[in-house]
């Protein structure tokens, strides 16, 4: 097994990496990467990035998003989480996580801490999660992937990934915290997060020093990687699948109820109905959203290009996109 630092807390960078050692360069072993990120919420292969996570909180927040090649769901991490990732080149078979969960389950033994496999896809600890894990092909390469919550804001977690009243998310918070854990809690001994990473490393490498040194060339494909196939509007909403929102507001000017279809991250189609007054008719005001991104930013400069600001009594055009998207 060959291991590589990759150097970097940026999950586009850091995706990049896995890519580029699974398609770009190979080794002649297993190459295996231990690495961390900022807040980022990443979102699997299939989901709707939409549904699945507090978009206005993870903007508010500067929680980066990211679309993983792997399907599986979507999961919070931070500076107090890990991730991990094998890339082996594999004839072609079944999913099979065992292999790879082994090494992670012994090393956290050596570290005082019992681990267990649920037989799916999750490793828990007396029950309690606190790792997921995915895995992928791409070109002749299996691809293995995992979190490990160390010291994790649990809270955070479920602020970006929840979208109801307050009292549903004190709710969920504590749903979270019966069911999660951060391994820092189950160490025999206080350990920063370095030296978890590093005892983790020296375990799942049994001792080998076969490492790899990222060059100036191939950190340049690295970086374009990233741009291209993660760190990319088109890559994170463009894969959503195709499907219909309705949103409501409740205005200085009178109600505005939207229904909108949006396929592949833009506006397909809109409707209006409501309350309020206007000089324009409805069909004008949705003809604005039609072809633009569904975002909050894209569908307020739809609305201020097609002259729709001042165009409905005591609505602003800010106001109706806040209404229309997150």
């Amino acid at each position: 097994m060959i291991y590589i630092e990759t150097g970097s807390s940026d999950v586009y960078y850091n995706f990049g990496v896995e890519t580029y050692f699974t398609l770009e360069k190979r080794l002649p072993d297993t190459v295996f990467l231990f690495w961390r990120t900022t807040p980022t919420l990443m979102v699997g292969k299939y989901q709707n990035v939409l549904e699945e996570i507090n978009k206005p909180y993870a903007d508010e927040h500067g929680i980066h998003i990211v679309r993983r090649m792997s399907g599986g769901g979507t999961i919070y991490t931070d500076l107090g989480g890990w991730q991990f990732s094998f890339i082996q080149h594999k004839e072609a078979g079944e999913i099979e996580f065992q292999q790879y969960i082994a090494p992670v389950i012994g090393a956290l033994a050596e570290l005082g801490v019992r681990a267990e496999f649920n037989g799916r896809n999750d490793l828990t600890i007396g029950g309690k999660k606190f790792s997921g894990n995915a895995q992928y092909r791409l070109g002749d390469c299996i691809v293995h992937h995992g979190s490990l919550l160390f010291d994790t804001d649990t809270r955070q977690m479920v602020e970006s990934t929840t979208v109801d009243s307050y009292k549903i998310l004190s709710k969920s918070i504590k749903s979270v915290r019966d069911r999660v854990t951060n391994i820092a809690e189950h160490l025999p001994a206080p350990m920063d997060a370095e030296t978890f990473k590093e005892c983790m490393v020296r375990h799942i490498m049994g001792g080998s020093d076969a490492v790899y040194t990222i060059t100036p060339d191939d950190d340049q494909c690295i970086r374009e990687i990233a741009a291209e196939k993660f760190n990319n509007w088109e890559r994170i909403y463009g894969a959503d699948p195709k499907f219909n929102i309705e949103r409501t507001g409740r205005l200085a000017g009178g109600k505005m109820q939207f229904k909108i279809d949006v396929q592949k991250g833009v506006i397909q189609s809109a409707a209006v109905y409501g309350d309020f007054f206007s000089t324009l008719d409805a069909e004008t005001i949705c003809a604005a959203l039609v072809g633009c991104r569904y975002e909050r930013s894209a569908v307020l400069d739809a609305l201020q290009a097609h002259g729709i600001d001042g165009a409905v009594y005591r609505i602003s055009a800010r106001e109706m996109a806040e209404v229309i998207a997150d």
